[in-house]
């Protein structure tokens, strides 16, 4: 059995264990976009995960004490955007609370069901939510995949020890 005083820093069960755990774990980096009440929103995920392939389905977690969580609480579709490598400065922008997010530098256009899309990227999809799961401070969205584009090009962005990465070969 480890000792308490074997685990480092982090208090176990605390927000800073957790943390401190998944940046040890690479992730792919998606923007997620809705159509808001005041215009398009959007917010930089590291949680997305596919849920099921009949249908097909995925899943992202939201904060609801973020700027995007009330569009998505209200809305019926949200963009799911997987970013490139290229698109570091996107991420950081989508990432950074009281960003101008959809300004001069984004390049995006209003797609299907009113949901906004953002241009260059390794692939996109409109999807329907079909479930918002309460988990602590965040709910899970579960959205149902009606269409999408994987043709973009390039290697993905990744998410590591606390920073947007590339893949290393």
């Amino acid at each position: 059995m480890t000792a308490p005083s074997d685990l480092g820093t982090a208090r176990p069960g605390s927000p800073g264990l957790l943390r401190s755990v998944f940046r040890k774990h690479a992730a792919g980096v998606a923007v997620i976009t809705a159509r808001g009440d005041r215009g398009p929103v959007g917010f930089t995920a590291t949680s997305l995960a596919s849920v099921s392939a009949d249908p097909p389905m995925l899943s992202f977690g939201v904060a609801t004490g973020g700027s995007t969580w009330p569009a998505i609480a209200a809305g019926d579709h949200v963009g799911v955007h997987l970013l490139g490598e290229h698109q570091r400065e996107l991420a950081a922008t989508f990432a950074r609370s009281g960003a101008d997010r959809f300004g001069a530098a984004t390049a995006w256009r209003d797609g299907p069901e009113g949901v906004p899309l953002l241009d260059d990227v390794l692939a996109w999809t409109v999807c329907r939510v079909v479930a918002r799961v309460p988990a602590g401070d965040h709910r899970i969205v579960v959205a149902e995949v009606l269409l999408g584009d994987p043709a973009g090009a390039g290697r993905p962005l990744l998410y590591h020890q606390g920073r947007f990465t590339g893949l290393r070969e």
